[in-house]
């Protein structure tokens, strides 16, 4: 498929007005996407576990406009309060999706969202928030267009995502989603996330996630800002070329069950990332002294006790510690006996794997 795939021919109904409201999960990379082309295409294949507790549900509430004009008209409810602040990043969404949604200028739109976990808790939202808008925005087309098959309606769903945040294309589906072409991966895509295709051993089933939340204040340097520090970033070559190799052995690990050899690629992934940023020029720092602190805690007491416990990063300060179901009850009694401490305020999030967007009754 291409970009072109998605543009939509004459549509066959007319909608007036309605409603449509879909709950979206976040996700956590394995293998970290960092570095990408213009048009949000990565410069390597990611992979990472759908979440199910952390997620983000939103109402998209449409009227045609009375009088049509060539702007995009819409209002953001964030929690129940009217939140301008936001519109600025939805009107780059809109203006990067317009032609594969050319409905949206015709339509005044009330975009009413909420997160599960708090706003201030550093967990980024802009994977859950802008694939359950695009889920949302794809449920107006596929009124405009019941012929709409359900596959091409996850494709485009993820494919909008995208073009909002990278990582949203991850999260439409669960419960492993690789985004990014890989060779070796039938279906895989720049454009767009898919499932998971191939065999998943128990060992990585029902894999926990406690996200430790060590720092809830905004990062210094954004997201966005560190993927453009990858252009003539002196080791970004080579970090493409490590993220397909390790994507390429997550194939055999997920299979054959080896925690151990998962650990190794996951620990790594997570702390090469975070070298780019500090390699970068500027060069940056998002972890703090509490997450080193959490990390050498976690090695320790793998070492000590021989349960598989481990921790990814995302581009922030806070820990998320992955452990699999059949070790939870011990692992969780070590999170809160030894690291919550580390947590600013002591918060922490539960969460497990999830299976993806739904939608929701109105």
């Amino acid at each position: 498929m291409t970009e072109n795939s998605f543009i939509p021919n004459k549509y066959k109904n007319s909608v007036d007005k309605g409603q449509y409201c879909w709950s979206s999960p976040s996700n956590i990379a394995l293998v970290k996407y960092w570095g990408k082309r213009p048009g949000q295409i990565p410069e390597n294949p990611s992979i990472s576990f759908t979440l199910d507790a952390c997620k983000t549900t939103t109402s998209l509430s449409f009227e045609l406009k009375e009088q049509p004009n060539d702007t995009f008209n819409f209002d953001v409810i964030f929690e129940g309060k009217k939140h301008d602040e936001f519109k600025p990043k939805i009107t780059t969404f809109f203006e990067r999706i317009e032609p594969y949604m050319p409905f949206l200028k015709t339509y005044h739109l009330i975009i009413e969202t909420s997160n599960s976990f708090p706003h201030s808790s550093g967990i980024a939202s802009s994977a859950s928030g802008m694939s359950a808008l695009a889920l949302c925005l794809m449920s107006l087309e596929k009124d405009l267009n019941p012929e709409i098959s359900d596959d091409f309606f996850i494709k485009k769903a993820s494919f909008l995502a995208r073009l909002g945040s990278g990582s949203a294309s991850r999260s439409v589906e669960g419960d492993l989603v690789v985004w990014g072409k890989h060779e070796a991966i039938e279906g895989s895509s720049d454009l767009f996330g898919i499932k998971y295709p191939f065999e998943v051993h128990e060992n990585f089933k029902n894999y926990h996630d406690t996200i430790l939340l060590v720092d809830k204040g905004e990062k210094q340097v954004s997201s966005s800002v560190g993927h453009n520090l990858m252009h003539g970033h002196p080791f970004a070559e080579r970090r493409f070329e490590q993220g397909r190799d390790n994507l390429s052995k997550l194939l055999e690990i997920f299979k054959s069950g080896d925690i151990k050899a998962f650990i190794e690629i996951v620990e790594s992934e997570a702390l090469t990332l975070h070298a780019m940023m500090l390699t970068s020029k500027p060069y940056f720092i998002l972890m703090k002294p509490n997450t080193l602190e959490i990390i050498q805690k976690i090695w320790q007491f793998r070492q000590q006790t021989g349960l598989q416990i481990s921790f990814t990063l995302d581009a922030g300060a806070n820990v998320h510690v992955l452990y699999p179901e059949a070790e939870a009850s011990k692992i969780y009694e070590f999170i809160k006996t030894e690291l919550v401490a580390y947590c600013q305020n002591g918060h922490y999030i539960c969460d497990r794997i999830g299976f993806g967007a739904k939608q929701l009754p109105i």
